[in-house]
């Protein structure tokens, strides 16, 4: 890739080499004694239009890229570049702009919402902080957006406690589309919910993709969900993605031995089709202290000496299908 790109050939979000590194601090000094490496070298891109799904076991560091891509947390190394340009280290002021195009849904759907504030309030506040219009027309652009995310312009004057859980995350999304951001990270947004809410929550967030051309960094747990709402998928184990490629290349054809014990892990609605399981041995290591060589060396069931002490690289297989594994 050029260094030089302009703002239309760019992806929306650029990520290289990404890697954030928890300190553990003990002690009245607070001496750090060692570090968690929760996100530890992550590359990826997602284009105008497009979602890039992000999938993997909890605690192997798909929320954690996601906020640090967003600069709410301060990556520890890496690149984070938006429409072209690097804003890694950017002051606050300096980065202001480009918050309007990075916007959030949150996975707790209750706990992300001001309790104090209307679902109105909530709504409009990034109005406000970015200095959109004068009141009447913010008020105006509020009952805009109850409308599309499918709320009542009456339940603007209700309190989060008010709404149920799929409404409540509705509030959320009308916050973040706010701004007519062209990024939006969904952080786990509707495994709080109820399996009918989550389809119409997915649903909703494909219509306004398809309306307003905003790429998704879609953070989840569900492969059924990934799989129907994602154009790419990656695989993260332990801070690192260890695979990535097109969906039905990911489904069809998975190629590194964690992924594989992913799929075979999912429920499959046919009653008729059996599928070998997978089953993986042990517990995911610490990344307090993660395995040399190969992360997953210590549950993979085909691993070899070399995996042991050799770190796999991300090899492209074809076609943009890329993995981290020795034996593949």
């Amino acid at each position: 890739m050029a260094e030089v790109e302009t703002a239309s050939e760019a992806p929306v979000l650029e990520v290289e080499d990404l890697k954030k590194h928890f300190p553990i601090q003990s002690g009245m000094l607070k001496r750090t004694i060692g570090h968690v490496y929760a996100v530890d070298g992550v590359s990826f891109s997602v284009g105008r239009g497009k979602t890039l799904g992000l999938v993997g076991e909890s605690g192997c560091g798909k929320s954690t890229v996601g906020r640090t891509a967003m600069r709410l947390l301060e990556p520890t190394d890496g690149k984070i570049k938006v429409s072209g340009t690097d804003v890694t280290n950017l002051s606050k002021t300096e980065l202001r702009p480009y918050r309007r195009q990075m916007q959030i849904i949150f996975q707790d759907p209750f706990s992300s919402l001001n309790p104090r504030m209307t679902a109105g309030e909530i709504v409009k506040e990034p109005l406000y902080i970015h200095n959109i219009g004068d009141d009447a027309e913010r008020e105006e652009m509020t009952k805009a957006l109850f409308d599309r995310v499918g709320l009542r312009q009456s339940q603007m004057q209700n309190y989060p406690h008010q709404f149920s859980g799929g409404q409540r995350q509705r509030i959320g999304i009308a916050r973040a589309l706010a701004l007519n951001p062209s990024l939006i990270v969904g952080d786990e947004p509707v495994s709080a919910l109820d399996v009918s809410i989550q389809a119409q929550v997915i649903n909703l967030m494909m219509d306004l993709q398809e309306e307003r051309d905003m790429a998704y960094l879609f953070i989840a747990h569900d492969l059924a969900v990934v799989e129907h709402i994602s154009d790419e998928v990656a695989v993260m184990y332990l801070g690192r993605i260890v695979e990535k490629a097109d969906k039905k290349t990911l489904f069809t054809n998975p190629l590194h031995p964690y992924t594989e014990a992913l799929l075979s892990a999912a429920p499959i609605p046919d009653p008729t089709i059996r599928r070998e399981k997978k089953i993986l041995q042990g517990d995911v290591p610490s990344p307090i202290n993660p395995p040399k060589g190969c992360h997953f060396h210590t549950r993979c069931p085909y691993a070899e000496e070399r995996c042991k002490v050799e770190e796999p690289v991300l090899q492209n297989k074809g076609n943009g299908h890329i993995v981290a594994c020795h034996l593949r």
